[in-house]
């Protein structure tokens, strides 16, 4: 007999809703009157998984957390406004100096803290600000919705909103969590947007198999967004598993394996989808599925190609049912199909059959294409394979977020 599970929302609850763990975010004055600094500790070590870039060009925090990713991890420290990237050796030398300053202020060895870093790129990190906002950050930590709110909104840059979200996952032998929070609005497209995202989770699990159900994840939420096909140099989401909840050991065996991967692909892809309806200047929220592909990497390629492409963004933004740009878009994407066997539907309506153009509404068609969010379905009828993806429009506004970012 199946013993009974099920999981709950924390409302306006993130990374402390795992027990064990504390977070603080602070203004530290790297940024205008803004938070800027944020911490994570964990009580108990931590098995730690992670992806990150595949941008040649990677950041030294970037550098320094794939070397301490195999290490049981008690903190993670944060900055926004400066991204320590393509900052030379100076910059890594600055990325270890916050790794030390903060297993200083919470007395834990250096191995065992991770750094990120998220903003202006070829910036010198400003230490003289950085160095005393972890000591303050340090004597800040606390857990609840204060504490979750405050760390959310310290690692945000072009952000609108701070994005969170948690679960409370409950079983005969127990309670787990797992929450965590993200920052990313522009510069978006995960190749694993800029982007950063923070898990944690209380359940007891070996570093290895967290790594893969992590990927997994990541490979169904963060790596299937796009806002305008920019890979960031700073890319990073980590999760912490510091198996603080009693009795809660995910294996291979486990039998609340499932609902671990289920929980966490949910709490990921909704950190993916806050990430992409805060994106810079949208009018549109896009929800493409392309159904019968041939297999899953190359309909995630294709979808990525039609969402990255300018003129099926401005077609949209412009609320103009041009289905042409998609089957183009498709047609570089790198992946053999036939395109006479091409079905495309927007909202309700097939714009497409074979290949070629159905009659359709305009004035309905205007109705969908107003609305913010749109879905967009092509069918390729070359195999099994199903993908979703979420992506944006582009607008004017964009142009002028991106036009002044450093001033």
């Amino acid at each position: 007999m199946e013993r009974a599970v099920s999981f709950i929302k924390m409302e306006k609850q993130g990374v402390t809703a795992p027990a064990g763990f504390q977070a603080a975010g602070i203004a530290g004055g790297i940024k205008k009157g803004k938070k800027d600094i944020a911490l994570i500790y964990t009580e108990k070590p931590a098995a730690a998984a992670g992806v990150f870039t595949l941008n040649q060009v990677q950041a030294a925090p970037v550098t320094l957390c794939k070397k301490h990713l195999h290490n049981q991890i008690r903190a993670v420290v944060i900055n926004s406004g400066n991204a320590n990237a393509c900052t030379g050796e100076k910059g890594m030398q600055d990325a270890q100096e916050m790794v030390i300053k903060t297993a200083e202020a919470l007395e834990l060895e250096q191995e065992a803290v991770m750094v990120g870093s998220t903003g202006v790129i070829g910036m010198p990190l400003p230490m003289n600000k950085i160095i005393p906002g972890i000591k303050t950050a340090a004597g800040s930590l606390g857990k609840g919705k204060d504490f979750d709110l405050a760390a959310a909104l310290a690692i945000m840059t072009t952000d609108t909103r701070p994005k969170q979200t948690a679960y409370r996952c409950s079983t005969p032998d127990g309670i787990f969590h797992i929450g965590g929070m993200a920052k990313g609005s522009g510069m978006i497209c995960p190749n694993m947007a800029t982007m950063l995202a923070y898990l944690a989770t209380d359940v007891k699990i070996e570093r290895a198999f967290l790594q893969q159900l992590f990927s997994e994840a990541a490979d169904k939420s963060f790596n299937v967004i796009t806002v305008d096909g920019e890979t960031s140099t700073n890319d990073t989401a980590l999760i912490l598993a510091n198996g603080a909840a009693e009795k809660i050991e995910i294996t291979a065996q486990s039998e609340y394996l499932p609902l671990f991967k289920e929980v966490l692909t949910k709490v990921c892809q909704e950190l993916a989808m806050m990430i992409v309806e805060d994106g810079e200047g949208l009018t549109k929220v896009l929800t493409l599925k392309i159904k019968g592909a041939a297999d899953e990497s190359g309909g995630i390629k294709m979808a990525r190609t039609v969402l990255n492409s300018p003129l099926v963004k401005t077609a949209f933004y412009g609320e103009d049912a041009n289905w042409g740009r998609i089957i183009a878009a498709l047609g570089y994407s790198g992946i053999e199909f036939d395109p006479c066997k091409v079905d495309i539907f927007i909202g309700p309506y097939q714009v497409a059959a074979g290949g070629g153009a159905v009659p359709f509404s305009e004035a309905e068609m205007k109705k969908v294409l107003q609305e913010r969010d749109v879905s967009i379905l092509i069918d390729l009828k070359m195999g099994q394979s199903e993908v979703t993806a979420w992506g944006t429009d582009m607008s004017h506004e964009y142009i002028s977020i991106n036009s002044d970012y450093r001033s």
